[in-house]
């Protein structure tokens, strides 16, 4: 296959999530917070198709784009991963801090993760469609400002990761464990 597939997976993806879901990308917050994001909160309205790989990077996450060596990602009210790339070593545990006041996502692509490696999903679900489905239904694996969520990566290889309220806002990550 060539190196379009995952983009083509992304775009089947994305227009089936705004189809089934595009109520919920403004469900941002945990219940009973605020979720007042200034105007973006999910909307998707300008770019149907986020293009998290856009610096060049040929789908990978980052062979063109700069990895950060650090074991904390932040969740901001920017809808943004920060650092977007991370690398780190086989074995370290990365922690996800959400930063700002809108709830946000953790959820791997299940073809975005190396092949043997486990799954991982704020919330402990096994699958991108459970994660997608109960977020959906009862936001859950939501991190609401303040809170964290933890992985340990084990397996070597890059993974792709998402937030599911804001993935239409472009709100992707990128871990590589060497």
């Amino acid at each position: 296959m060539t190196s379009s597939d995952p983009s083509r997976r992304r775009i089947l993806r994305l227009t089936g999530a705004a189809i089934a879901g595009g109520a919920v990308a403004g469900c941002s917050a945990a219940p009973g917070e605020s979720s007042d994001a200034g105007g973006d909160g999910g909307d998707g309205s300008s770019d149907a198709t986020p293009t998290p790989t856009s610096s060049g990077d040929g789908g990978d996450g980052g062979s063109g784009g700069e990895w950060t060596q650090t074991s904390t990602v932040e969740m901001t009210d920017e809808l943004v991963y920060a650092p977007k790339r991370i690398q780190v070593s086989s074995g370290t545990t990365v922690t996800f801090e959400n930063t700002g006041n809108i709830g946000h996502t953790v959820t791997a692509y299940d073809d975005g993760i190396p092949d043997g490696a486990t799954y991982f999903a704020s919330g402990g679900f096994e699958s991108q469609s459970a994660a997608s489905d109960a977020y959906s239904s009862e936001q859950a694996g939501n991190i609401p400002g303040g809170e964290s969520y933890e992985h340990t990566f084990e397996t070597a290889g890059t993974y792709e990761y998402y937030c599911i309220p804001h993935e239409l806002n472009g709100m992707v990550g990128y871990v590589k464990v060497v």
